[in-house]
């Protein structure tokens, strides 16, 4: 069984700027990986271009063995606390692979992004077959929302419904801030089309990890703040 749902993300700024904090936010997870990213190993980083598509390709690979408890490692066949992770990042279009050596083709998670400068109303932007696209569920995301946010990963000054920038002048959000954000002419607006897609073929265990991935995937698209 394959879960595909697709998060709306949208925020008051422009694809533009938010290429802006997208590079910096990897900047950040890079020098994060080197200072104390213990078990990241980068094999490739370098530019590609397939087509009309041309961006950056990186694969690394997580070594989870000092991430779990020993007897997990004892336990764990080889192969199977590392993950591999490939993105081809062409903005204003990204897309991330993370598969598994041990479990094949059993286990994948596919995240495939679209930035477009409109507010969330364009359906099947990934170009999907129509009868994919008929299972696929969507999901409206409110960065402003804080019920969509898990109390360990709230943070106060961070929270759209109360920070302000002092760059820009933009915030906080209010409650009905989506409704009102394409009226307003001195604010832009985009959204981030998430589809994700996952497979988790274990028998007993299919159902529970795959909409475990599908939560934390939330999660992260709520997490997507930027005012």
């Amino acid at each position: 069984m394959v879960v595909i749902k697709e998060y709306r993300v949208i925020l008051p700024v422009s694809v533009e700027e938010y290429q802006v904090g997208q590079l910096y936010s990897v900047a950040e997870a890079s020098k994060n990986e080197t200072g104390g990213g213990e078990g990241v190993e980068v094999l490739v980083n370098e530019p590609y271009e397939n087509g009309s598509e041309k961006g950056q390709y990186t694969h690394k690979i997580y070594h989870l063995h000092s991430k779990v408890p020993g007897f997990v490692r004892m336990l764990a066949p080889e192969g199977a606390l590392n993950i591999h992770e490939k993105a081809w990042n062409a903005y204003p279009y990204c897309r991330t692979i993370i598969t598994n050596e041990y479990m094949k083709d059993d286990f994948l998670i596919k995240i495939e992004t679209w930035h477009k400068p409109d507010l969330g109303t364009l359906d099947n932007v990934h170009k999907l077959e129509p009868d994919v696209w008929k299972s696929v569920e969507v999901v409206h995301i409110d960065i402003a929302d804080r019920s969509q946010v898990l109390s360990k990963d709230y943070k106060p000054e961070e929270d759209p419904a109360k920070f302000k920038s002092v760059k820009t002048g933009r915030g906080p959000l209010c409650p009905d801030w989506k409704k009102t954000l394409g009226q307003q002419k001195d604010c832009p607006h985009m959204c981030a089309y998430k589809l994700v897609t996952v497979k988790f073929k274990w028998w007993g265990l299919q159902n529970k990890i795959e909409s475990f991935i599908q939560k934390v995937s939330k999660n992260l698209s709520v997490a997507n703040k930027c005012v």
